[in-house]
């Protein structure tokens, strides 16, 4: 994991059309994040000692092998719903962490539009380029774009896959206490950070979307968090 400082961040963006309105500004507790998002070979741990589901598929996009074979052992684990997340997070002792911590570790208390700064390109990372393509068509081994890292050290934080966070997709300004964080109330939930098919727009370290909690598909994944006391 890595630290993430307490501090005052201004969540969202006045610009954006699909959620993230209005701007404004939000105080976020120190908390610890996953550096990677949970690989295969991690979540299969949690399978393999009955504390977790096997993700829906076994597959990804383009590899009907994919969960539980070696050469994909460091990709990010797929397939799984929120509630899986949510189930592998805890047995780790840790937590599905909230979209505001989510949003400060990739984004940082400066405002950042992507988590390694303004500039955009496949180098930094694995996403659907703005002509249409893709930089590699599918999901890709968790930590190889060290240029795309965030200011605290997390890496694929946009793009390779989108990432469940713990919080209901309700309207901004976000309050931590106002019933979004709870984990009974129904509702959609909250992805972040764009996967390796999402348009240059969505891997904005402020895009929010929300689907259904018992989607599973080649496109998202998670990682966990902790409070500051590991």
């Amino acid at each position: 994991m890595v630290f993430v400082p307490g501090e005052n961040i201004m969540l969202g963006n006045e610009n954006d059309t699909t959620g993230a309105i209005p701007a404004h500004s939000v105080y976020v507790e120190p908390f610890y994040i996953d550096k990677y998002e949970v690989t295969n070979a991690l979540y299969r741990v949690c399978v393999d000692v009955g504390a977790c589901e096997p993700p829906v598929s076994l597959g990804s996009y383009t590899h009907a092998e994919y969960y539980g074979t070696t050469e994909f052992n460091d990709y990010p684990v797929v397939n799984v719903t929120w509630n899986m997340a949510k189930q592998y997070c805890e047995w780790r002792g840790a937590y599905l962490p909230g979209e505001a911590e989510w949003e400060m570790a990739a984004r940082s208390f400066n405002g950042r539009t992507y988590p390694w700064g303004e500039e955009a390109g496949c180098q930094f990372a694995n996403y659907g380029d703005t002509v249409g393509r893709t930089c590699i068509g599918d999901t890709t081994a968790v930590g190889n774009y060290a240029d795309g890292q965030s200011l605290y050290g997390a890496f694929d934080m946009a793009g390779n896959v989108s990432e469940w966070v713990n919080s209901l997709y309700w309207a901004y300004p976000y309050v931590s206490t106002d019933g979004r964080e709870s984990s009974e109330t129904p509702g959609l939930r909250v992805v972040r950070g764009g996967n390796w098919a999402s348009p240059l727009k969505e891997i904005t370290a402020y895009y929010r979307s929300g689907i259904d909690p018992s989607t599973s598909d080649s496109y998202t994944g998670f990682r966990c968090a902790h409070d500051a006391h590991l």
